[in-house]
């Protein structure tokens, strides 16, 4: 059935309604399943792109200057004191070498994220690292209080490298990837590019 353009939507009939919104969603259903191998791809290669515009900012001058004093316990929980007193003492002793390791890993990552190389490794590495910046320089976002409106960035790029992880271990290998164009010639390469689902 369809909608008669020329009548305005309050004229239309529920039923008619119904049935247009039912094809509609049932049509970007079918977009979606007959695109999911590139949709995969895009969104991994974006989420790549992420990680490498977070690394390229770690160079900026100055940056060292200010990240030293971003890892405080100042407005953290009392029993998180040592946890933020061990990084910030560890930090200012070779600030540079933390940032710019931090940056050259974020680097890493978004590189292979953005060329489909290794993968499952790369995931795994996001992972971690989103933890480590969430806990560490973003303080578990907080102190939490009544100005607070987010939780911070470090722990939402943990969960999508989870989330990343499962759909790999879901649908299988990416086409549009290195790693598939590596496993045709070396089917090794799997153990550490892709995830065996049960």
């Amino acid at each position: 059935m369809k909608l008669d353009d020329s009548r305005p939507l309050w004229l239309i009939s529920p039923r008619s309604l119904r049935v247009a919104t039912q094809s509609l969603r049932i049509g970007l259903d079918d977009w979606i399943v007959k695109n999911a191998s590139v949709l995969k791809a895009v969104l991994r290669t974006l989420f790549g792109a992420f990680w490498l515009i977070d690394g390229a900012l770690k160079f900026q001058p100055g940056f060292i200057d200010v990240f030293s004093g971003s890892v405080t316990a100042s407005g953290q929980p009392a029993w998180l004191a040592g946890w933020f007193n061990f990084w910030a003492s560890a930090i200012s002793s070779n600030t540079a070498f933390f940032v710019y390791s931090t940056g050259v890993l974020e680097i890493a990552i978004g590189t292979c994220l953005v060329l489909g190389l290794m993968r499952k490794l790369a995931f795994t590495a996001s992972f971690i690292v989103g933890l480590l910046i969430w806990s560490v320089p973003e303080g578990f976002g907080g102190p939490y209080g009544p100005g607070s409106t987010d939780i911070g960035t470090g722990i939402i790029y943990a969960l999508a490298s989870v989330l990343f992880l499962v759909v790999s271990a879901s649908f299988g290998p990416s086409r549009y990837s290195l790693d598939f164009q590596i496993e045709k010639r070396f089917s090794g390469w799997k153990r550490i590019a892709e995830v065996k689902s049960a």
